[in-house]
């Protein structure tokens, strides 16, 4: 059985980058860390390679972490092993509306 793997970049981070295809909700992860240490997440519904998952839950209003820099707002509350992306954040970078 092939190991599905999503890495965390950052001590910081609250979101890890998948890095496996086929990532279905059910589906079990190994999130790990630049230490080397591996967390195993369930995932809660589908997600692309190379997107985003919960490694924590996130209140709505709380800043998405990747690479140790805020990337974005939660719009609701984020539960661990959810899909993280444009569909529960606002990102809150590069938008000329909030200069």
């Amino acid at each position: 059985m092939e190991n599905k793997l999503a890495l965390r970049v950052d001590d910081l981070d609250n979101v890890a980058t998948v890095f496996a295809n086929g990532i279905t909700a059910g589906t079990e992860i190994d999130v790990r860390d630049k230490k080397g240490n591996t967390e195993r997440i369930t995932v809660l519904a589908d997600i692309p390679y190379g997107h985003k998952i919960a490694v924590t839950d996130i209140s709505a209003g709380s800043h998405i972490m990747k690479y140790g820099e805020s990337i974005g707002e939660a719009e609701y509350d984020i539960r661990r092993g959810d899909y993280v992306h444009v569909h529960n954040m606002k990102a809150l970078r590069g938008r000329g509306d909030l200069e």
